[in-house]
């Protein structure tokens, strides 16, 4: 615990570089679109809690992972942002499906720790082309739902990006008291 504690608040971060393949505003949203290369990341699921309920839970287990809970006691420093993949179901409202993920620091890329809890596992991710809208604040469902439903909007019917799943993402720890960054990621599907 107290590497966790110590990594999250004096260790690097590391943020998750992307390539913007263009900035947009179109009816007073402004929205990105980013290219990120595939990468490894350590991801923990749960099913049956929503998303209030577990996000903390599983955040905390993949901190303590990366802050040196891992079969070496490597604490690998930290890295931006913790990605959660969320399933809505027609009506928007998230099912109560999760994968919780964070990218494993550069250093560590090629040869990861071996996580000590069993409910951490380590995925190789491909790259991807997503649309982002970043806003501030501290989310939870509600917001990310929000701003799903935002950007929704924004993009239209006929945008190509996957309608199953999307990313609520977040920047900062969570006793940060201002200046905080999130976003939503739509997958783009590719042609």
């Amino acid at each position: 615990m107290f590497g966790m504690l110590k990594n999250s608040l004096f260790g690097n971060t590391e943020e998750t570089e992307y390539k913007m393949l263009s900035s947009e505003t179109k009816d007073g949203v402004s929205f990105e679109v980013r290219r990120y290369d595939g990468a490894k990341y350590a991801v923990v699921s749960s099913e049956g809690r929503s998303f209030d309920q577990v996000t903390g839970e599983l955040v905390r287990k993949l901190l303590m992972y990366i802050g040196g809970s891992n079969e070496q006691g490597e604490a690998m420093g930290t890295a931006a942002p913790i990605i959660v993949t969320v399933y809505p179901r027609n009506d928007g409202v998230l099912s109560r499906r999760l994968v919780v993920a964070i990218r494993i620091p550069s250093s560590y890329q090629l040869s990861p720790p071996t996580p000590t809890d069993s409910a951490v596992k380590i995925e190789e991710r491909p790259g991807m082309t997503v649309y982002t809208l970043q806003f501030g604040g501290f989310a939870g469902e509600t917001e990310y739902r929000a701003e799903a439903l935002r950007l929704t909007r924004t993009l239209g019917e006929t945008a190509p990006f996957q309608r199953k799943q999307y990313f609520c993402c977040s920047y900062d720890p969570p006793l940060k008291p201002y200046g905080r960054r999130n976003e939503v990621w739509f997958l783009q599907e590719e042609p």
